[in-house]
């Protein structure tokens, strides 16, 4: 008997917009998209037969394979009775089964909502609660995150069918019709989830080729992003014109030299990558030969100046090609682009087609020639809204001052200028939310989440400097001490929004009208709760044996800014994240001319483990 789906009670989620009908004479930005909905799917249905689609370690799969396997999980899907507006959650790690999963919910006329594995059990339990999803398809490894919610395996969506194969036929929809919902930090302390429509995400595509960030025929495309963040999205619709899709490991990922190794390995001509990773890897790049140089697309966070110059140095060598690509989730994923390819002020580039822009002040009215004012977009590529937060959706999708027909723009927080050549240039934000290597993070999400640990009264976070100079999340609280702070935000919230350092404080500092005053909050701190740590452990340097626990040691308290340091000693517990553990290998590699992975460092985080491990790399070497 075929299982069908429940319907929605009176309370799940509704599509925050009516469903568009496109006729003939209807001159809407859905339906200026060209084919429309069906656009992306479309052009997937003539790429190359016999050409790779997705590499994914041991797995290959051509477009003939993909779209055969597809089907069938489309066909699956239906059987479940999922259909338009329908939302299908994968908990699923990137890889070849996530792709497929991805463009099979897609063919079924479906919306897909990315869950990743690696978040928090809560946070998981959360976003598919929120959604309303209809259906979650997991790995095997674990059911649904929650209880009442259907789950199937992604194996179970691509066993052999009996019978005749199933054919690749999407199901027919319109540009309004719901494509993905991802979730992005909540300024009320709760994540929100962008509704994104089909035409939106086709429109993406062709506006990217048209900037130059899509070029030639057959690119091999890295898929750097967790599949719970926007920049995914950019990557997996290149599938669409024929391009093939590499997924890129965690441990690849986050190692700039295992990085570098695969770009050559896998030939790969196109890479997303935040500023902040792409400085560790232009260091390591090599000119491998091939028909045209890697295209890098950094975006997530502002380039420094000094970034840009090297950027634009290794532009002219010949080394890579370089677009600065920014945009907000609710606009579907890039606004603008700009080419890195000289000297002076970075610049994110000239809005993309698909976009119309807005410099205003306070009052909505339109700067000066120069002046600095807030970013709104508006467009075809303006999202839905928020799903099932109809307040929030009215409050930062508002009716567009240029548009008699009753046409929405974005307000996006951010602050820009406009060059005389129609370039943007970044001045940041005009609220409380962050940019921290490459993830938007709204700050009042963490505060909310601290004044829920018991004992703390009062918290406050802030984008700062850790005591080595990188920009790391503080944490002042008043009540509760370090250690529980962290292991309670480390449940509740994704690695990358849980402080650095936490400072305990007797009281706030407050404005004359009696506001916290944050500007008042010391922007640099030593490591987090390094007394408090020092204290529980009793370690100190005369501890230390060796000459690789010496060094360790040292290098520590170079990168962490610690004051001291010991063999029991933890380098995430002291405030070390992923680009602290890069720095850290890096100092290692060019003292002791010793090949240690970045993994090493999560493997073995303690002092004194990573200290013997490091000593047998040596004494392997020495043989």
């Amino acid at each position: 008997m075929t299982a069908v789906l429940p319907e929605r009670s009176a309370a799940a989620p509704a599509p925050t917009t009516p469903a568009h009908v496109p006729t003939d004479a209807c001159a809407c930005g859905t339906c200026a998209a060209g084919t429309g909905a069906a656009d992306l799917l479309a052009r997937l249905a003539s790429a190359p037969g016999g050409r790779a689609a997705v590499v994914a370690g041991d797995r290959r799969l051509t477009f003939d394979e993909l779209r055969a396997e597809t089907a069938v999980i489309a066909a699956r899907l239906g059987a479940l009775g999922v259909g338009p507006e329908s939302v299908v959650a994968l908990c699923l790690p990137r890889g070849a089964a996530l792709v497929t999963a991805i463009i099979g919910t897609l063919t079924a006329g479906a919306a897909y909502l990315p869950v990743d594995p690696a978040l928090p059990a809560d946070r998981r339990r959360y976003l598919v609660e929120d959604s309303g999803a209809d259906l979650v398809v997991t790995d095997g490894t674990d059911g649904s995150p929650v209880s009442g919610v259907r789950a199937v395996t992604a194996a179970e969506l691509t066993a052999t069918p009996s019978g005749a194969p199933s054919p690749y036929a999407p199901v027919p929809v319109t540009g309004d019709t719901l494509a993905y919902v991802i979730y992005t930090s909540g300024s009320t302390g709760r994540p929100k989830g962008v509704e994104i429509g089909r035409a939106a995400a086709s429109l993406l595509l062709r506006e990217l080729e048209e900037a130059g960030a899509a070029t030639g025929e057959g690119a091999r495309v890295g898929w750097n992003a967790s599949p719970s963040f926007d920049a995914s999205v950019q990557q997996w619709t290149r599938l669409c014109r024929g391009d093939t899709l590499v997924m890129i490991d965690e441990e690849t990922r986050r190692d700039p030299s295992l990085l570098a190794a695969f770009i050559d390995e896998q030939a790969l001509t196109d890479l997303d990558i935040t500023p902040s990773h792409a400085d560790p890897l232009l260091d390591l790049l090599t000119r491998d030969g091939g028909p045209r140089p890697l295209t890098l697309l950094v975006g997530g966070e502002a380039i420094s100046p000094a970034l840009w110059d090297r950027l634009a140095a290794a532009h002219r060598s010949g080394l890579l090609r370089a677009l600065n690509v920014y945009g907000p989730t609710e606009c579907t994923v890039d606004a603008t682009a700009g080419r890195i390819d000289g000297p002076g002020e970075p610049h994110i580039g000239a809005v993309l087609p698909g976009l119309r822009m807005r410099l205003l002040d306070e009052r909505l009215a339109p700067v000066g020639p120069g002046e600095s004012g807030e970013l709104y977009l508006a467009g075809p590529r303006v999202g839905r809204g928020y799903r099932s937060r109809p307040g929030l959706t009215a409050e930062r999708f508002v009716a567009d001052i240029a548009d008699a027909s009753g046409g929405r723009m974005y307000r996006t927080g951010d602050r820009c200028r406009l060059l005389p050549d129609g370039r943007l240039v970044y001045l940041g934000r005009a609220d409380g939310q962050v940019k921290l290597r490459g993830h938007r993070i709204e700050l009042p999400e963490i505060e909310a989440a601290l004044t829920r640990v018991e004992g703390v009264a009062e918290a406050a976070v802030i984008l700062g400097e850790d005591a080595g100079g990188t920009a790391s999340l503080i944490a002042y609280h008043r009540g509760g001490d370090a250690t529980a702070l962290r292991a309670a935000l480390s449940d509740r919230l994704p690695a990358y929004m849980v402080p650095s350092a936490y400072v305990a404080v007797d009281r706030f500092p407050t404005t004359p009208s009696g506001k916290l005053d944050r500007s008042a909050l010391p922007t640099r701190v030593g490591t987090p709760a390094e007394e408090e740590h020092r204290a529980a452990t009793g370690n100190g340097t005369d501890a230390l044996n060796g000459r690789a626990e010496e060094l360790i040691a040292r290098v520590w308290t170079q990168v962490l800014g610690a004051a001291s340091i010991g063999p029991d000693d933890n380098f995430f517990k002291l405030g070390g994240h992923s680009l602290l553990a890069i720095k850290l290998v890096s100092r290692v590699r060019a003292e002791l001319s010793v090949a240690l992975p970045v993994k090493a460092v999560y493997s073995h985080p303690r002092l004194r483990d990573l200290a013997a491990h490091i000593e047998e790399l040596l004494a392997a070497r020495d043989a």
